[in-house]
This record gives structure tokens, C-alpha cells and sequence, in this order.
């Protein structure tokens, strides 16, 4: 059977990482490239604050081209349109679906599928509606390996960021803590696993906050009604 050419919004987190793994797995999709949005003066990840640098290294030892969209205003217009330019780049390639890593909060689903389908283009979810203590449980027992890039001050302390995901970790989560960080509570970067050719070297760096008046684009659900006053950053290294 021939498979479906896609591309693959990419966090480089465990989400991400845990949902190419089954698209692999299920074998019907060709991902053709990852897709990152950036921005473009600090070239960093969009919500994750990860080095761009360091997303390519990742993309390298999966064997995926990194596609990167750079946002400059850090609002969803100018997110949306840069990303309808690329949308539009990758229709002429033959590539028509959107894979994506959510799992459960709906009105982000609809956000993107009401988006793709305005340019003519379909989403996937490998993760969707999975129990998430068990999606992570799965994600550590198929040898994958993370860390904490940034948290929710609304959520977690500073001591949380620059954690190993582990299941001590999964343990002493709080109780209205999600084990996925899918309400925006935390994001990870996975440096290790088998979607790998062979592990990031990573070192973990400086810590850095950031008060809630700094915007993000590409994800409208990200910031929630729990006495978010900002979020913790750590910059991880090679």
C-alpha cells in the first residue's frame, strides 16, 4: 500500500515524539517533514523557548527535514498567515494531512481542523482521547528520553523545569497537574529514543522567567484561568 505523504506539526516533546512513533508504527503515512513555528528574533521555539539549533540537531537524528516558520509578532494572525503561505508550499509537494499530537482538549482540535480545512487540508491525531498516565507510562516504557523546557508558573514551581520525566516524576505530580501537561502545564524536549539514530548530548543551562505579557503564538488554549503569572524557561544545550 502506498503511503499518505504528510507533515508533522512538531513540538519535539514526548507528545510529538510518542505520536510519530505511531505513525510509524501503523505504517499509512509518509511523514515527509516536521514542522516547527519559531520565532524569528530569538529563534527559539514557539511556547517551548527551545535553541532552533537544537531542534535541527533533533530533526537530524530523526531523519525528517525540519520545515520552520518564523513569527516575528508573536500574535495568531501573523501565525496563521505565515502558515497558510506554508500550507500552500506544501499542497504544491502532494501533501495534503496535518499530523498533530493532541490528546484530549477539544476546542484546540477544532481550532485546527476548522484552519486546515479552510486550506484544503486534513488532521491526525495518533494520541487522541488516550489516557494520558498511560500514554506516559507507554512513552518511558519504549525507552524514549525527556526533560522539562518550561512550565506554567499557574501549575508548577521553578524546581519543576529542567526535570527528567521518569515515573518518580509521574508521581509526585500534582493532583490538578495533567501527566502530559495538556492544559498548557508544562512542555518537554525529548532527546532520546526510538524514533532516534542516536541520542542528543544535551546539558542543561541557565534558567529564565518570563512574565505572562510576553504573547505566543500557535496555541490559543496554552494560557488558562489557574493564576498564570508567567512561566519558567530552561535553556538546554548540546
Amino acid at each position: 500500500m502506498k503511503k499518505i505523504p504528510a507533515v508533522f506539526s512538531w513540538s519535539g516533546g514526548k507528545d510529538s515524539s510518542f505520536a510519530l512513533l505511531k505513525v510509524y508504527e501503523e505504517g499509512i503515512y509518509n511523514v515527509r517533514y516536521l514542522l516547527g513555528t519559531f520565532n524569528g528574533h530569538f529563534h527559539r521555539l514557539s511556547m517551548h523557548g527551545v535553541r532552533e539549533e537544537l531542534m535541527e540537531t533533533q530533526a537530524e537524528s530523526i531523519g525528517i527535514p525540519l520545515l520552520k516558520v518564523h513569527v516575528y509578532e508573536s500574535n495568531n494572525a501573523e501565525y496563521e498567515s505565515q502558515m497558510n503561505v506554508m500550507f500552500a508550499r506544501l499542497k504544491e509537494e502532494g501533501i495534503a494531512t496535518v499530523i498533530y499530537g493532541d490528546i484530549f482538549l477539544e476546542d484546540l482540535r477544532k481550532y485546527r481542523e476548522e484552519k486546515m480545512e479552510n486550506v484544503g487540508m486534513q488532521c491526525i491525531f495518533p494520541l487522541w482521547k488516550m489516557d494520558t498516565r498511560n500514554l506516559l507510562s507507554a512513552f518511558l516504557d519504549k525507552g524514549f528520553k525527556t526533560c522539562v523546557c518550561c512550565v506554567n508558573d499557574g501549575y508548577l514551581h521553578e524546581d519543576w523545569v529542567g526535570k527528567i520525566i521518569d515515573q518518580q516524576f509521574i508521581k509526585d505530580l500534582p493532583e490538578n497537574v495533567d501527566p502530559c501537561g495538556e492544559n498548557g502545564e508544562f512542555h518537554s524536549f525529548c532527546f532520546d529514543g526510538p524514533i532516534f539514530s542516536k541520542p542528543l548530548a544535551i546539558q542543561l543551562g541557565e534558567k529564565t522567567y518570563k512574565p505572562l505579557e510576553i504573547k505566543f503564538a500557535n496555541h490559543p488554549t496554552a494560557i488558562r484561568d489557574v493564576g498564570t503569572k508567567g512561566f519558567w524557561f530552561i535553556d538546554i544545550l548540546l
